[in-house]
């Protein structure tokens, strides 16, 4: 029989090897069953690397580094509404073989774990939006667990896979998604890298390879984590809404400049397969924009938009004018 000492090791050993190496995926069957608390050992990297953003007092700033970040953020971010939402989510779009895969590395850059896992979750939201099996729900868990806390959990670990069985079938995305850790840490070493061959060739930018990788990577990359959090956690408490979607959803115009798009939340769960989410022409969505002028360029194709008449004259419209006491199309 084993000892108790030797099982807690194994268990501490296969903890610190899920950091490198997501597995296969959890069974469908066991998932409800999973426990609902946070796995602390699990996820130190995630508190390590809000941690690491505190080496700007040891790093310093420069200009470039500020850049570097901010390209990052906004590279990242497009990379998650753009790509993790909007085609692994919603296939809203259609691209290559090739095209996805790139996709999804442009995702799994902004460490927030394969396409597979993200897409799995956020259909998992929509078929239970703001029910109590909701995990990121703020009506029935709270902010904090909304915003971050869910993910952090066993449960949350472990998506329902039936939910994506069109992408398990890539055995790059598989891939991706079983060593999520692979593309961020070639891009903190690509950072380092620049800043390194900055300070040699361009020493009059007073950068440096540390400099690069606290404010290229860690700084963006927790940026780029707390902004897409706030469509969980405040788009559905804070914003008006347009739609009777059954659920807390609401359009948020802050939001959507911080995410490029995505804060025009309950306009995307009236109509959730629209590559567009800004309805209308005063709702910014740079997302789209981008998305568009990739459809011109011929990289992707058959952007899915909302139709008239579900955007406008739709029955579940909160702001319809009324006859009667009825909504125009409403029976």
């Amino acid at each position: 029989m084993d000892k108790p000492g030797s099982q807690r090791s194994f268990r501490l050993l296969s903890t610190l090897a899920r950091w490198f190496d997501s597995g296969p995926g959890s069974a469908p069957a066991v998932v409800e069953g999973l426990a609902d608390q946070i796995d602390w050992l699990r996820t130190l990297p995630f508190m390590l690397v809000h941690l690491a953003c505190l080496a700007v007092f040891l790093v310093g700033v420069s200009p470039v580094a500020l850049l570097a970040g901010l390209i990052a953020y906004l590279v990242r971010m497009f990379a998650i509404t753009g790509f993790y939402h909007r085609y692994f989510s919603h296939r809203s779009f259609k691209t290559s073989r090739a095209g996805q895969f790139i996709f999804g590395l442009l995702g799994a850059a902004a460490v927030q774990r394969g396409p597979v896992w993200w897409a799995a979750h956020h259909r998992h939201h929509h078929a239970h939006s703001d029910a109590p099996s909701d995990l990121h729900s703020p009506r029935q868990h709270g902010f904090w667990r909304s915003h971050l806390g869910w993910f952090l959990t066993l449960k949350g670990f472990a998506p329902d896979f039936r939910l994506v069985k069109d992408l398990r079938k890539f055995p790059e995305l598989r891939w991706l998604d079983r060593f999520d850790i692979a593309v961020p840490v070639l891009l903190g070493a690509l950072m380092f890298a620049l800043g390194k061959t900055l300070q040699h060739v361009a020493p009059q930018l007073h950068t440096s390879g540390a400099q690069m990788l606290v404010w290229g990577f860690f700084v963006s990359t927790v940026v780029c984590w707390h902004a897409t959090y706030t469509i969980n956690s405040l788009s559905h408490v804070i914003g008006r809404q347009r739609y009777r979607t059954g659920d807390g959803s609401r359009n948020n115009w802050l939001l959507a400049i911080l995410t490029l798009g995505e804060g025009w939340h309950n306009n995307h769960h009236h109509y959730p397969s629209s590559a567009r989410q800004g309805f209308y022409w005063w709702e910014y969505d740079l997302t789209f924009y981008v998305l568009k002028l990739m459809s011109w360029m011929g990289l992707i194709w058959d952007l899915k938009t909302v139709p008239i008449s579900v955007r406008d004259h739709s029955s579940r419209r909160l702001d319809a004018p009324r006859r009667n006491g009825h909504a125009p199309g409403s029976c």
